[in-house]
């Protein structure tokens, strides 16, 4: 009659040195997610992955590889209707995107989001609300209105503070997108310029005051590829990373 007593007792002795490493697996895989990344890098400087033409794939000339940005020299001649707007392959929905950005004396570029990719828009902008990249000082569309200086949400919001640096100087930009929360901003070198909604009355009134305001497909589409502009000019971007909300 002994014999079965004592077996149970190793059976359950074994049962509660089970019990720790369970709880030992647990932990280790909560561990691994709290270490996953939050930052996506799109841009790392040594190649276009990840980026194509708009409506026109790889990336090639005008666009160049230099000391880890992408840099357009625009041609002094294109072809009729030719342009050079880079997006991403991805499209975002509700992020936080951080890049930097230079500009030549008197240029002109910009930074989308909420673009739509189709042969029936011709160019980024005609979806893709735009941060303004600009040289302040001597671009003529700085005398248009505060709502075209760099770090606006072009035509549409100006900027509360004028923080941008000079053509030829790198600038930081962070742009958060929150459909969740509707809320948008965009932040230059450090300081918030511009907030403003993403969705509902807020937004239908900032376009209905715009040059978009006619624009069936502006600012249309919730999820959509990011972009930058070929304005004709030379321009810079590097450090380009999303988090996603």
């Amino acid at each position: 009659m002994k014999k079965p007593i004592v077996l149970a007792v190793l059976a359950l002795t074994f049962a509660c040195k089970e019990k720790p490493k369970e709880e030992t697996e647990v932990t280790e895989e909560v561990a691994e997610v709290v270490e996953t990344p939050e930052w996506t890098v799109l841009f790392d400087g040594t190649s276009f992955d990840g980026w194509h033409f708009y409506n026109n794939g790889a990336v090639t000339e005008p666009w160049k590889l230099e000391d880890g940005a992408m840099v357009l020299y625009p041609p002094e001649t294109r072809p009729e209707g030719a342009n050079y707007n880079l997006v991403t392959d991805k499209e975002f929905t509700d992020f936080v995107l951080m890049l930097e950005w230079k500009i030549a004396e008197g240029g002109n570029s910009g930074i989308f989001w909420g673009v739509n990719e189709d042969e029936k828009y011709g160019e980024p902008y005609i979806t893709g609300p735009e941060i303004q990249v600009l040289d302040d000082e001597r671009h003529p569309d700085a005398k248009n209105g505060t709502d075209r200086l760099a770090g606006a949400l072009y035509d549409m919001v100006s900027p509360s503070a004028k923080v941008v640096k000079p053509a030829g100087e790198w600038n930081a930009v962070e742009i958060m997108i929150n459909h969740k929360t509707n809320e948008g901003y965009i932040k230059l070198n450090g300081t918030t310029v511009v907030e403003f909604p993403v969705e509902g009355e807020g937004w239908d009134t900032l376009v209905a005051n715009s040059k978009f305001a006619d624009w069936e497909a502006f600012g249309a589409f919730k999820t959509g590829k990011l972009g930058v502009q070929d304005h004709g000019n030379m321009v810079s971007f590097r450090n380009i990373k999303i988090k996603e909300l």
